[in-house]
């Protein structure tokens, strides 16, 4: 049973407490630390575990990555003059990454003094590219939960560790998906096991055998070197989407994400430990600065492309729902979480920070609001004239966009290739340019289609019953609001998240 919470209760928890932060470069974690510093400004200490070669390059990093930015510009006016001295008492930058043994820092002198010290860890590190190389992935979202867990297992006054993973662990099935950790050794295909050793061992033979077959060639130029790394490159990118299907993931991001998890719940002992499971993360609704944002989501590909109207087709079904949650209502559900089992010992607990099941918004809804928002709000081009929104088309299946996309560039290709040879490479350029187009295309689709045709239902309900003990009676109150169904969506895209996407990522 869930104690009753207030915004009095979630800000008295951080008065005093030390805070480890991993991935505080990232949106969420920016967010995260801003908003603890603006209502606690009591909190002992933040520590920012950042990769970087010593530590004033640390508190560089920190300084102009995370403090530096526009999301910390209410914190700045809060404490004016004094706000650099704040920081510097309250923010510590440390020089070091998970993926490494004691989380690479420098001495263990001081990792002992760091162990003895801290209450609460969050872990937001992780790579995030869906195509990523399959080692990197791995030493990042599935080594880099086995080192923290090591340390945390060190901090003799740990009182939470919170995880953020992904809502998107569970695949892409259909139907209502719940709030449950993953078992050892499950997967989503049928019939299969997933041994996470395993898996690491067979990332370190194929480096091996990549690496001997490059040692086997003569040469050593640059140009040689640069083609090898290459060649590493795409081999491990190719593999992390191989294992990733065999086992019924879509891409690397989501399949390691979800090993993570697993770790994480081997490994934990009686720490408290809770799992965030975010949706697709879109910009700030509410503060500090409504809109803000970092990185492209796969919605804000629409966005832009419609800015900057060279995007005519996009692949996706109107009538979907895609499930998007604003990334400070995600740290809101956080931070309450944290307080809600702090201490409890042996506690694991699942949270899905989504909107599908409560307040669901189609794809219609943001294409709706972008033609609004640009109608009202038209483009002017260098030349100081409008530029005409024009409307778009969009493919309903995968299917079709294939057909489409053969008669528009395979079939024209296939002329364009026999041309070429007539005419002894004439259009060598233009037939490979095209060709390259193709295939960048046709593998966005691959790696990106099951987002858009995701028939998934989030369930809610632990976050639900969290919800349920919170009080939402004074302003304070609804600073830590994590409710989808108070979002207006059409409201929220018009006004809000349209403009970030033009102001912070098409500047």
């Amino acid at each position: 049973m869930l104690d009753a919470m207030d915004a009095a209760s979630i800000i008295g928890y951080f008065k005093g407490k030390s805070i480890l932060v991993t991935g505080a470069t990232g949106f969420l974690g920016k967010i995260l630390v801003e908003k603890i510093m603006r209502v606690q400004p009591d909190v002992h200490k933040i520590y920012l575990l950042v990769r970087a070669s010593d530590e004033p390059s640390a508190k560089q990093r920190v300084q102009q990555e995370v403090i530096d930015t526009e999301l910390f510009g209410l914190l700045r006016e809060k404490h004016g003059k004094g706000f650099q001295q704040f920081v510097e008492e309250k923010v510590v930058a440390l020089a070091g990454d998970i993926i490494y043994d004691n989380l690479g820092l420098e001495t263990l002198p001081m990792l002992e003094a760091l162990a003895k010290e801290i209450d609460v860890i969050v872990n937001i590190a992780a790579t995030t590219n869906f195509y990523g190389r399959y080692d990197v992935s791995l030493d990042v979202n599935v080594m880099g939960v086995k080192h923290l867990c090591h340390f945390a297992r060190q901090c003799a006054n740990l009182k939470m560790l919170m995880h953020v993973s992904t809502a998107f662990v569970s695949g892409f099935r259909e139907g209502l998906i719940l709030e449950k950790p993953i078992n050892p050794g499950e997967s989503l295909r049928e019939g299969t096991y997933l041994d996470i050793d395993a898996e690491l061992r067979l990332v370190r033979e194929v480096k091996k055998e990549l690496a001997a077959m490059n040692s086997s060639s003569s040469d050593d130029d640059d140009a040689a070197h640069t083609n090898k790394k290459k060649t590493e490159r795409t081999a491990m990118k190719e593999l992390g989407l191989q294992r990733a299907r065999h086992f019924g993931w879509s891409n690397t991001y989501v399949f390691t994400k979800a090993m993570g998890e697993v770790l994480l719940g081997q490994l934990r002992g009686d720490i408290p430990v809770v799992i965030m499971r975010p949706s697709i993360i879109t910009s700030i609704r509410e503060d500090p600065v409504p809109g803000w944002m970092q990185g492209t989501r796969t919605i804000d590909t629409l966005i832009i492309g419609y800015a900057k109207q060279n995007l005519s087709c996009f692949l996706a079904d109107l009538n979907f729902v895609m499930d998007v949650i604003p990334g400070d209502m995600v740290v809101n559900a956080m931070m309450a979480a944290m307080v809600a089992h702090s201490e409890e010992k042996g506690a694991q607990v699942v949270y899905h920070s989504t909107s599908s099941l409560r307040n669901p918004a189609t794809y219609n809804v943001l294409y709706q609001s972008g033609r609004r928002h640009f109608y009202e709000n038209p483009r002017v081009g260098k030349d100081g004239k409008v530029i005409p929104t024009r409307e778009m088309y969009f493919f309903p299946t995968i299917a079709r966009f294939h057909l489409y996309m053969i008669f528009t560039y395979k079939i024209p290709l296939e002329i364009l290739h026999l041309v070429n040879l007539l005419l002894c490479g004439f259009f060598s350029r233009l037939y490979n340019d095209l060709n390259r187009k193709y295939k960048f295309v046709m593998h966005l689709v691959d790696v990106y289609g099951p987002f858009a045709f995701f028939k998934g239902c989030f369930d809610d309900m632990n976050l639900e019953r969290l919800r349920l003990t919170m009080a939402m009676k004074t302003p304070e109150d609804c600073m830590f609001n994590f409710d989808p169904k108070t979002i207006d969506w059409d409201e929220y895209f018009t006004r809000i998240h349209i403009p970030g996407v033009l102001k912070y990522l098409c500047k």
